[in-house]
Parts: structure tokens; C-alpha cells; sequence
């Protein structure tokens, strides 16, 4: 699909539900300055998991990547970009009351600020977020509960900086963090992106079926 967007056309692959007031999924690639795109397998993977259970389901390449156009602009016009792609959805399916929202890495950051701003998504999967790189202070408080799954092994955002940011997030009253750590994975989830799936898509499961008790945080081998 084409669809206009605040710096020119953006390029998305686009799966819509059977349902009419199916929640809307969003899905954030990586870094464009790093190879990132809507054809990551980690995005591409998620974006099934997502259609599999019947959502109105997004990806697409933010500005400058493939046949999107503009460029590049630090995270400012992603976000902008993510937003536009929100409203496309929803201005084709005005029956879906709420959303979610997931990325990966700079998409998982993209994804966060997005939540900030719309009160109609309920939940989000971030995968690998970087607070040592990117400013996550702006979770105050985290609107919706959602899962943040990263690797044990990654070199690229110490364990540390994402515990830090899940400790603060879990004072928050109202809403559950959910935590999976894969030990043996690194940021790019080398060998590991079928578990990773496979827990995203268990905490979809979990989700939609109204479960949202606290667990408490695992290491996965």
C-alpha cells in the first residue's frame, strides 16, 4: 500500500481483519540508518503474529526507506510518520476502537512515543528498546500495560539500562510490565528470533484472553 504521509507517500504492507471492529496493529522497524525496514524479519514475523489473531494489521517503511519518501529525521518525523500510518488505518476501519502499537529497537522507542500520544492504544510489544540510547524519560506515567522482551547476550543495550527502565515503569500503578529476557539472544536475536515470536505471540494469547496478572520476570534459554 501507498499512503500519504506528513513528508510525501509512505510504502506499508497492509492486512486487513474479517472483523470490523478488530483492534488495529502497528509495526515499527529498526534503525533506517542501519538497515532497518519493513522487511525485517523480526517486524515481518510480528506483523503474522498479529494478523494471525485477527487484527487490522500495519508495517511499513518509515520516510527515505524503500519507496517512502523524504528523510531521515532523528526520530522527530518516525514519529510523525508513525502516527500518520495510525490514521490511515483507522480512517479505513472506523469501527476499531483501540490499537496497538510494537517495534523493534529505534522502532521500539518510535512505538513508546506513539503510545504517548494515543489514548486508543491498549497495549504494546517492545522488542529490544535501547534507554541507553534513546530518552525514555517521557513514560511518565506509561499509559498501557505491554510486554518488553530483549536479549540476555545484547551487546548493544546493556541488561542493566533495560532493567532500570522496567523497574521504573512497574511502580506505575494501573498497568502490568511484562518482562521476558532471552538469555542466549543478542540485539539482533541471531538464532533465537522463533522463541522470541513465540512469546510475542504467547503474550498476545494471554492478553486477549483478559489476563493481565503480574509474573514475574524470566530468563529464557
Amino acid at each position: 500500500m501507498i499512503f500519504n504521509g506528513p513528508a510525501g507517500r509512505l510504502e506499508g504492507r497492509y492486512q486487513p481483519s474479517s472483523e470490523r471492529n478488530a483492534p488495529i496493529a502497528i509495526v515499527l522497524h529498526p534503525h533506517p540508518q542501519f538497515g532497518g525496514t519493513m522487511n525485517n524479519r523480526i517486524v515481518y514475523d510480528l506483523f503474522y503474529a498479529f494478523q494471525k489473531r485477527n487484527f487490522t494489521t500495519l508495517r511499513f517503511n518509515f520516510r527515505g526507506i524503500g519507496r517512502s519518501q523524504g528523510e531521515f529525521d532523528h526520530g522527530l518525523g518516525e514519529l510523525s510518520d508513525a502516527a500518520a500510518a495510525l490514521d490511515w488505518a483507522q480512517s479505513l476501519h472506523t469501527d476499531s476502537k483501540t490499537c496497538w502499537v510494537a517495534g523493534y529497537s529505534f522502532g521500539a522507542w518510535i512505538g513508546m512515543q506513539l503510545l504517548m500520544r494515543r489514548p486508543e492504544i491498549e497495549g504494546f510489544i517492545s522488542i529490544a528498546p535501547q534507554p541507553n540510547i534513546y530518552d525514555f524519560s517521557f513514560l511518565a506515567p506509561c499509559p498501557s500495560s505491554g510486554l518488553i522482551i530483549h536479549g540476555g547476550q545484547d551487546k548493544v543495550t546493556q541488561l542493566k539500562d533495560v532493567q532500570a527502565l522496567i523497574d521504573k515503569l512497574k511502580t506505575q500503578k494501573g498497568i502490568t510490565i511484562t518482562q521476558k529476557i532471552i538469555e542466549r539472544a543478542n540485539h539482533f536475536f541471531a538464532d533465537h528470533i522463533d522463541k522470541l515470536i513465540e512469546y510475542c505471540s504467547w503474550y498476545l494469547d494471554r492478553r486477549l484472553a483478559g489476563d493481565l496478572s503480574e509474573i514475574r520476570p524470566k530468563r529464557l534459554r
